[in-house]
């Protein structure tokens, strides 16, 4: 429940471009949702209870409040204590009609030059409405988990030089393996109403809530994907 004044712009580029998963969405929820929780820590909130404060009290809010408390809930955030060294971190965004909130536990691996941030678990709360099938639902989150976390991967941008893409085969471009998948755990919040899309939804939330998580561990707010550490 925020007043908000958008403008869009189309600037004419010379590098042909077609479409990303979850389109606008996919940066458009990192820039909010990163921004959300530099605000609660300035202000010295948890990034859950402001979120939940800033909703409306509407049935659309209603869809948002509900796919946070259940990944809320089912990760045991605040309540479980994790390992030295991971914290938390949370985001929560609607595309398609559908809502997806994480909450991620993430750590830094490594040292010196090498040190790199890690995720290790993810909790999926979804408000698709009515769930015709659990099954696709999560293999579809289990995916776009996947394929979100390749666009925090250093090494993962397209880069031109003297009008040429530098990356021509993925010796040059980094994809995540199975070393790098997380564990992911999803949860459908029941609902009766018609059923929305689930194909792309599970992606944007995903790289600011482990965002979120390396800076509070590391103090630093990440504001590119690919993440830039240094």
């Amino acid at each position: 429940d925020v007043p908000m004044m958008l403008t869009v712009h189309h600037p004419k580029v010379n590098v042909p471009v077609l479409w990303w998963r979850s389109v606008g969405s996919t940066h458009t929820a990192y820039v909010m949702e990163t921004l959300l929780d530099e605000i609660a820590a300035a202000t010295k909130q948890d990034p859950v209870a402001y979120r939940m404060a800033l909703m409306a009290d509407d049935r659309k809010a209603a869809r948002h409040k509900a796919a946070l408390q259940l990944a809320v809930d089912r990760s045991g955030y605040g309540r479980k204590k994790l390992p030295a060294g991971t914290a938390w971190g949370v985001a929560v965004h609607e595309s398609f009609e559908s809502v997806v909130a994480y909450v991620v536990e993430a750590k830094m691996a490594g040292k010196g030059k090498d040190r790199k941030p890690v995720l290790t678990k993810v909790t999926a709360g979804v408000h698709c409405n009515l769930c015709v099938n659990p099954r696709t639902v999560e293999a579809q989150v289990q995916g776009s988990v996947v394929m979100a976390l390749a666009t925090t991967m250093p090494g993962h941008a397209i880069t031109l030089k003297d009008g040429v893409v530098e990356q021509g085969n993925f010796h040059q471009y980094t994809p995540p393996r199975i070393t790098d998948a997380p564990l992911v755990d999803v949860h459908i919040v029941p609902s009766s109403d018609p059923p929305k899309g689930m194909g792309e939804p599970g992606l944007p939330p995903l790289a600011p809530a482990f965002a979120n998580a390396i800076a509070k561990l590391t103090g630093k707010r990440l504001r590119e994907m690919p993440f830039r550490m240094a």
